[in-house]
């Protein structure tokens, strides 16, 4: 089943990263994940977990706007991937499989048996494999502007160029660049939300971090851990594939192939957003999002 879901622009007032939990009760702690120290942000008490998953070269605050509504209903742990934000960042190349067992090592971290998983770009690849690899441990899933598809050498250039120049420069108008690249409006990129992601690419080793992060970015290594369809047809889970009008990483036509090869699957295509939905509208993606896993 596919469908559009168009959407209005959030107000400016709401595009404060603190404006969107300060209203709330949240918790921003770290996790034991088997030794790696990782950094969650949670909210609310629901029966059932909600992970939430950044993108590449991300950090949990991808989802400062989706929080507080998910709580109502979940209990919502959005995290630093390994290597990524403010958790450790071990001196290796971090490839799929790492990112799945460090996911892994947080669910049982924090004594969970089975989840609710949304991940976005890189965060959607990993929860793919990892929904494909554990089963038992997902009860729905969503996909959203999942990468894992492709392995497109112009987009994979501009990532890994913008990404290491940003880590790399004195100033904020790198990270300002890295940013707008996700947004279809890049008014969106407040700055606000420019010193969140400077204040992590400041952190000491983030540089060479960043360079382990963009392994997936060299064509090697990025063909061999792209999502297949033997593991895409294992995946037991109702599944969300949510794609955008505008996703500068991939066409609607790769979210729906990737919605095709899923078996219990739906698509669901949101107007007038880039590659950051949640963000770029949270109503319409809150919606979207909290009806699917309550449906």
């Amino acid at each position: 089943m596919s469908h559009s879901a168009a959407g209005t622009a959030a107000q400016p007032e709401l595009r404060s990263l603190w404006s969107a939990i300060a209203g709330g009760e949240v918790r921003l702690h770290y996790v034991n994940a088997n030794g790696v120290r990782t950094r969650v942000l949670e909210a609310g008490a629901g029966p059932r977990t909600l992970i939430l998953l950044h993108g590449i070269a991300g950090h949990l605050e991808a989802y400062m706007r989706n929080v507080l509504p998910h709580a109502e209903h979940f209990r919502v742990m959005a995290i630093d991937m390994l290597g990524h934000g403010f958790t450790d960042k071990p001196d290796r190349n971090y490839e799929i499989d790492d990112y799945v067992e460090h996911l892994k090592d947080v669910i049982d971290a924090i004594g969970e048996e089975k989840i609710h998983l949304s991940g976005e770009s890189l965060g959607g690849w990993v929860a793919a494999r990892f929904a494909a690899r554990y089963p038992e441990r997902i009860d729905k899933l969503v996909l959203n502007t999942a990468g894992g598809m492709i392995a497109d050498p112009k987009v994979m250039e501009r990532l890994r160029t913008l990404s290491l120049a940003a880590v790399r420069a004195p100033d904020r108008e790198a990270t300002r660049k890295r940013l707008e690249f996700l947004m279809l409006d890049p008014s969106i990129v407040t700055e606000d939300l420019v010193e969140a992601r400077f204040g992590v690419y400041r952190l000491p080793g983030m540089a060479h971090a960043m360079e382990r992060i963009m392994c997936l970015q060299d064509m090697e290594v990025r063909v061999r851990n792209l999502l297949t369809e033997d593991e895409l047809s294992r995946i037991q889970a109702e599944t969300l594939v949510l794609w955008t009008t505008h996703d500068p990483t991939a066409s609607v036509e790769v979210g729906q192939r990737l919605a095709n090869l899923v078996p219990n699957s739906r698509f669901v295509v949101m107007e007038n957003c880039g590659h950051w939905p949640q963000h770029e509208d949270p109503d319409t993606f809150n919606r979207i999002h909290i009806d699917f896993l309550k449906g």
